[in-house]
């Protein structure tokens, strides 16, 4: 037989022997009345063990009551417990808390009161009998009561309070009419945090020392719902920020424009960013769990000489460059930094590479390399690639022109591989023989080479440092001859003119060409065509503007095309001997 038909049944026995013992009573009186009128009697003993008897059953259906009663509460709390256990979330455990307080002390409303970090009642639950929260107007109650149970930390029990001399003089509990109240102190881990308060405005004397001790009892199992729900939260809220912070380092990992790379102590690897992927012109998962002897082909040996060497010593490696091919973009270039990767307890748990790809950096300091033979680096380091547009500005620059004599006859007597060494070799000691002075190479032009001073970048011995580029020109082309073949001996003419020029970019916005327009261009250029091989030209203003520092010869007059007047010129020979000597 189960509980549920068990428990009925025992009640409903003590109760039908409770009235059959008191009908038989009955019966019996109206006999032993017969009996009497014609003198006989009941055995002796038998009315007054009746009526023992039948209170000695409704005693024990008294005390069957109040056993089920206390069975009753403790499911409930046992349920409770259950209920408690089962669920982490607070607001579903304490509502089911003040539920069956409600329902076990046939209180009207219940609260559950915590205090905050300022000492202050906030109101987390408060319900009906009908199970139902109750609108914040509805939260009356006796803050007395509650403030002593705070004080005191014992709990408070008024059967009518209103009547009670404790309280009777209270504003709160005469305004709000209050009657039947019972407040217990929560107390989690020791600690009173708050208080459980319920209350019924109609019925006195509702609640006795059994309700206390039973709301007692379910304090505490609000306080351990209370604990581990919070314990909970403050998991739960980790967890959020261990995954927020994981995700937002994947973020950064994925964002890096740096490759990276992880390895194990097997030399396999663990994780790899986007940008390795794109470095390495392979997908993500082809290469996590491939083996790093695998990753640069040829140059993986390189690499593992340098995870070995990160191991042994547990000391970085940085800069490793390495070069190798990639299927899509073949030869790239590639820098390396190596580093230890440990556990919490310091031991290495493999290597991280951080690569970065080198192959543009290496074209563009190979074109900068390049640039530099043709313009000097002080001047390049002046351009503003964001300030550059079509059109110049006027500017007095000194313009120097070389062009290699007896070119055109020299190139029909020898082929075209050594015809193009033979000019290279020339060009290249005029152009080094300018860069040295931070002259501006203009361009070459065939066999010829034009370049001025004084612009981009101001230089007030501009005149000076022309004549000096001259003469280290003339000296350098004698070294040069000095190891070459009689046949393969090119000399320059050379013109040097100062005045004001037209400077700026010509040309489109795909291609530019920084050089300089005007007559003092045009004057260069004519006494250079009238330099002999070997002989350097300048024309009167730039002889004014050396002050006698160098040895000059006047020549004759001479008209040049696209001049009204004659030209006066003279030859530089070298520095003063004054200077010289000096």
């Amino acid at each position: 037989m189960s509980d549920q038909t068990f428990r009925p049944t025992v009640e409903e026995h003590l109760g039908r022997l409770s009235v059959m013992a008191e009908e038989m009573r009955g019966q019996l009186v109206e006999v032993q009345d017969q009996l009497v009128r014609s003198g006989k009697s009941l055995p002796t003993g038998l009315l007054p063990g009746l009526r023992q008897l039948s209170g000695s059953l409704t005693l024990l259906q008294q005390s069957v009551e109040e056993h089920e009663l206390e069975r009753r509460n403790l499911i409930a709390l046992a349920e409770m417990s259950g209920v408690v256990n089962s669920s982490l979330d607070l607001a579903t455990v304490l509502n089911e808390v003040i539920d069956t307080i409600i329902r076990l002390t046939g209180a009207g409303r219940a609260f559950l009161m915590l205090k905050t970090d300022m000492d202050e009642l906030d109101m987390v639950v408060a319900r009906n009998w009908e199970r139902e929260s109750l609108d914040p107007d509805e939260h009356e109650v006796s803050r007395t009561i509650i403030q002593r149970v705070l004080r005191t930390g014992d709990p408070v029990l008024t059967t009518n309070a209103s009547a009670d001399p404790r309280f009777d003089s209270q504003e709160s509990i005469v305004a709000y009419n209050l009657r039947s109240i019972l407040c217990v102190p929560l107390k989690v881990k020791g600690s009173l945090t708050g208080v459980i308060y319920a209350d019924n405005k109609i019925k006195e004397g509702l609640f006795t020392e059994r309700e206390r001790s039973l709301l007692s009892a379910f304090s505490h199992q609000a306080a351990v719902a209370l604990d581990n729900a919070r314990l909970f939260d403050s998991v739960r809220r980790s967890l959020d920020e261990v995954t927020d912070l994981k995700n937002l380092m994947e973020d950064v990992f994925a964002s890096i424009a740096s490759g990276v790379l992880t390895t194990d102590v097997d030399n396999s690897i663990t994780l790899a960013n986007r940008a390795a992927a794109e470095i390495l012109s392979r997908p993500e998962d082809q290469i996590v769990g491939s083996p790093l002897d695998e990753l640069l082909g040829e140059a993986s040996r390189a690499l593992l000489q340098g995870v070995d060497q990160v191991r042994q010593t547990e000391q970085r490696v940085l800069g490793l460059e390495l070069e190798t091919t990639s299927s899509s973009r073949g030869p790239i270039q590639l820098s390396l930094n190596l580093t230890p990767l440990k556990k919490a307890d310091r031991e290495t748990r493999g290597v991280a590479i951080v690569i970065d790809d080198l192959t543009e950096k290496r074209r563009l300091e190979g074109q900068r390399r390049l640039f530099e033979r043709m313009v000097s680096p002080a001047v390049i380091d002046q351009l503003d690639p964001d300030q550059l547009k079509l059109g110049g500005q006027r500017a007095v620059i000194t313009t120097l022109f070389a062009d290699l004599r007896g070119y055109t006859a020299f190139s029909h007597s020898v082929d075209p591989e050594a015809l193009v060494g033979v000019l290279n070799d020339h060009l290249s000691v005029a152009a080094e023989a300018l860069l040295e002075q931070e002259a501006t190479i203009d361009k070459f032009l065939g066999d010829a080479v034009m370049a001025w001073f004084n612009a981009p970048i101001e230089q007030p011995d501009h005149v000076q440092r022309a004549v000096r580029a001259a003469l280290s020109l003339r000296n350098k082309v004698s070294e040069l001859h000095a190891g070459l073949a009689k046949k393969f001996r090119l000399s320059f003419g050379v013109g040097i003119h100062t005045g004001e020029a037209l400077l700026g970019l010509v040309g489109s916005n795909k291609r530019l060409d920084y050089t300089a327009i005007g007559d003092s261009v045009n004057v260069a250029k004519r006494l250079q065509e009238s330099a002999r091989p070997g002989a350097i030209l300048v024309s009167e203003q730039v002889a004014d503007s050396l002050h006698g520092g160098f040895d000059l010869r006047p020549l004759e007059p001479f008209q040049v095309e696209g001049l009204a007047e004659p030209l006066q010129a003279y030859e530089l020979l070298g520095e003063a001997s004054s200077k010289s000597s000096g």
